[in-house]
């Protein structure tokens, strides 16, 4: 560094008067459009690759970016200061000690930063996944450096800083399957009567409650267990942490309309089960 200091001493002896403020000028210019065309270079690259499909490696181009923009003016302001006769080891030295002040100081920006390249370089997150972080559940809509942007069920768009990503819970498929299972009576009459109610339950739930689902729901049809019980499927795709409308509302509507009809029917003939998919394809 004082070898640099040496060099840019002598070229500003060489000069005087408007001529010094001249090289200045040039000198925060010349920065100014390295700046800029490294900017553009990155930020064109970064496009090169396509968003969509390395939105972790641009993350990491702007933070290169930011990182050399930040050094070339850094080093200009430097340059600067040596006409006035500041020289840069010094200027050097003090930076560094009012960076480890400011470091101090912003502790909560700086575990942001390394939490959020620590989820970028370990593949833990990728753009489009299903998570549930801090108590929040959503789709991943970008990684940064300081913040991971998830949108809920609801659509809304939640911000949560990197420091606090001390757990995570992912969800291979996007949604929790909920299985509800009626059983049937044996009576066909009574049985295509449970059918039609069970029919017009979903899809009031589903009219009413439509952000609590990930995808349409399928009416199974009817199954019979190894012991000959035969009973009807329903199966939701829904947002996890989202079963407790199925668990209670829709369980004790459907409870209450088939107890209209002539039948014996008791609260554990509707039951209801969760099941994560494990594979990388939705079934259907």
């Amino acid at each position: 560094m004082e070898f640099i200091d040496q060099i840019f001493n002598q070229v500003f002896n060489q000069v005087t008067g408007s001529q010094r403020l001249l090289v200045v000028i040039l000198l925060a210019v010349g920065a100014h459009l390295v700046a800029i065309m490294a900017r553009k270079l990155l930020l064109q690259f970064s496009l090169m690759l396509g968003k969509s499909r390395v939105p972790k490696l641009q993350t990491i181009i702007h933070l290169l970016s930011g990182v050399f923009i930040f050094s070339v003016y850094f080093y200009a302001f430097g340059l600067v200061l040596l006409e006035f006769g500041v020289s840069l080891t010094a200027y050097l030295a003090t930076a560094s000690v009012i960076g480890l002040a400011v470091g101090f100081g912003s502790q909560n920006i700086v575990q942001d930063v390394i939490s959020g390249l620590t989820v970028i370089l370990s593949d833990l997150i990728e753009i489009g996944d299903m998570v549930e972080i801090a108590g929040q559940t959503g789709i991943v809509r970008s990684v940064g450096m300081r913040f991971t942007v998830l949108q809920n069920s609801m659509g809304a768009v939640v911000y949560i800083p990197n420091r606090t990503l001390t757990s995570l819970i992912s969800y291979p498929r996007g949604y929790i399957r909920c299985l509800v299972d009626v059983e049937l009576t044996g009576d066909a009459d009574v049985d295509a009567a449970i059918e039609s109610v069970i029919s017009t339950v979903t899809e009031n739930l589903i009219e009413q409650f439509p952000s609590v689902m990930r995808a349409p729901f399928q009416l199974e049809g009817r199954r019979t267990t190894s012991t000959g019980k035969t009973f009807y499927r329903i199966k939701f795709r829904i947002w996890p942490g989202r079963g407790t409308l199925i668990e209670t509302s829709y369980r004790q509507e459907l409870l209450a309309r088939i107890r209209r009809l002539p039948a014996d029917f008791t609260d554990g003939m509707v039951s209801v089960s969760y099941e994560v998919d494990q594979t990388g394809v939705i079934r259907t």
